[in-house]
């Protein structure tokens, strides 16, 4: 896998300048994001998102439901919100295995993302402050009820906001072992 394989998920967005941080972020991930599974265990994802490459194809269904879903008139947001909400995804488990040293997810993975995407602001300054805070809200708060472990002294906070609450149902959807996803209908 290679850095453009969230061309298309990119292509989605409606902002160029949006777009283009996506962009921006994606060719700074840590190389290994390209090719760990998105579980070590095998325990929290289905077959698709084990395995060489596992993250990516975890994180294009993660992207793909919400931009499915966004066509129900359930959820009526704006062009923008979509795109921070597709951003938000791409990159959410970004730094799953910490700085790259590590072989396992790390549990503080949002915080660590979220401030990935607070260094990547700072250096393109291509997000609004408000545009920057959603992502990183989104992002810290994508684990849902899962937010403490017995391993770790992190809380991380749960989703409070319609978009966070979207972001956590979309990455809780690409994790269910039952649910199979086609990557060539997308």
């Amino acid at each position: 896998m290679s850095r453009d394989t969230f061309e298309k998920e990119i292509g989605w967005i409606h902002s160029e300048k949006i777009a283009k941080f996506a962009t921006y972020c994606v060719n700074n991930l840590p190389a290994y994001f390209f090719t760990v599974p998105a579980s070590s265990s095998g325990k929290y994802h289905p077959s698709y998102a084990l395995g060489d490459g596992g993250l990516v194809r975890h994180t294009k269904a993660a992207v793909s439901i919400a931009h499915e879903l966004f066509d129900l008139e359930m959820f009526p947001f704006t062009n923008d919100e979509q795109d921070l909400i597709i951003l938000s995804l791409i990159l959410h488990d970004g730094l799953k295995q910490g700085d790259g040293n590590g072989k396992r997810t790390v549990f503080d993975h949002p915080i660590l993302a979220a401030n990935f995407v607070k260094r990547c602001n700072f250096e393109s300054q291509l997000l609004t402050d408000e545009q920057e805070a959603f992502v990183v809200n989104a992002i810290e708060s994508h684990m849902g009820q899962w937010n403490t472990s017995k391993y770790s002294k992190v809380e991380l906070p749960k989703p409070k906001n319609k978009f966070q609450k979207y972001v956590h149902l979309c990455d809780y959807l690409a994790s269910r072992k039952y649910l199979e996803f086609d990557f060539e209908s997308i």
